[in-house]
């Protein structure tokens, strides 16, 4: 490898759980020749985390630049990361997750070794003994890339590195209208494949997130992913003219008749039968955008 600074950027909003994340930064086992610069964007209007991440930053000898992001807008966070990390790559991690002690060197050495302009890499989700069992088999709530025709065109900035020359050649930012509904993130990285970007997929840079008691229900799941295809409809809507927006609401929804008639065949097996509903939400959500509908506000 190649010397590198890496800014890891982390956004937060009244979470302890900070703390841990910092921590697992801290012990990263990376080649001599990379460093880092830790940034966090306190996105409350109270300075509420300061403290708590210096405290942290101090017991961990990290280099830590804290920032006041104070507009309660995910996307207002992240892009106060983006300006003012000074990194020759920028990575994300969120607020609850923690990382494997190779998450960081893996990245690196997926983009530096395929020349990607970003790689993701998988979070796993933890789950608290009160989940369903059909949840925990499930493992509805772990990410990882899609591949579409051997390509990913979009991501997320739970667990991801960036090249920094990226993000200025494809004028990157995270659009605050999309900072409490939702979809910020897709749209942030089909901007960049749209431009003509690359992303890549490191398996072994694993990140961990606990899932809240909130999130434990197929009602949760069902929302997230309709609000998942509504982002890729309004893609949709900007590329298509009016017969493209009728063959795609048309084939969308086949999608959602299969999908919840696999569910149907499958009732008795609540794990399957939940899966497919999710999946079919997903679809739902594509056809309610592309039909003009509102988008859904998930924050």
């Amino acid at each position: 490898m190649s010397a590198s600074v890496v800014s890891v950027a982390v956004c937060t909003y009244r979470r302890p759980e900070v703390v841990a994340t910092l921590a697992s930064i801290a012990r990263q086992q990376l080649p001599e020749d990379v460093t880092i610069q830790v940034v966090v964007a306190d996105n409350d209007t109270s300075r509420e985390a300061e403290a708590r991440v210096l405290a942290a930053a101090d017991l961990n000898c990290l280099p830590v630049t804290y920032v006041h992001a104070p507009e309660r807008n995910i996307c207002v966070a992240r892009n106060a990361c983006l300006d003012a990390a000074s990194g020759d790559w920028l990575a994300f991690l969120d607020d609850d997750e923690t990382a494997g002690p190779g998450w960081l060197a893996a990245l690196l050495s997926q983009a530096q070794q395929s020349g990607f302009d970003a790689v993701l890499g998988p979070v796993k989700a933890t789950y608290p003994p009160q989940a369903p069992s059909w949840l925990v088999a499930a493992d509805l709530h772990s990410t990882a890339p899609t591949f579409t025709n051997g390509q990913i065109l979009k991501g997320y900035a739970g667990n991801v590195l960036i090249r920094r020359s990226a993000i200025d050649r494809y004028s990157l930012r995270f659009d605050p209208a999309l900072g409490r509904m939702g979809g910020e993130d897709d749209a942030f990285f089909y901007r960049l494949t749209d431009g003509g970007g690359s992303i890549g997929f490191a398996p072994d840079a694993v990140a961990y997130e606990p899932v809240a008691p909130a999130r434990l229900s197929l009602g949760w799941l069902l929302q997230r992913s309709f609000r998942t295809g509504q982002t890729h409809g309004s893609r949709l809507l900007g590329r298509q003219g009016w017969l493209g927006r009728v063959v795609q609401i048309a084939m969308a929804g086949a999608k959602v008749i299969l999908c919840l008639g696999v569910a149907l065949a499958r009732v008795r097996s609540v794990r399957s039968r939940n899966r497919w509903l999710v999946r079919g939400a997903l679809h739902a959500g594509a056809v309610a955008r592309l039909a003009g509908l509102g988008v859904l506000k998930l924050y």
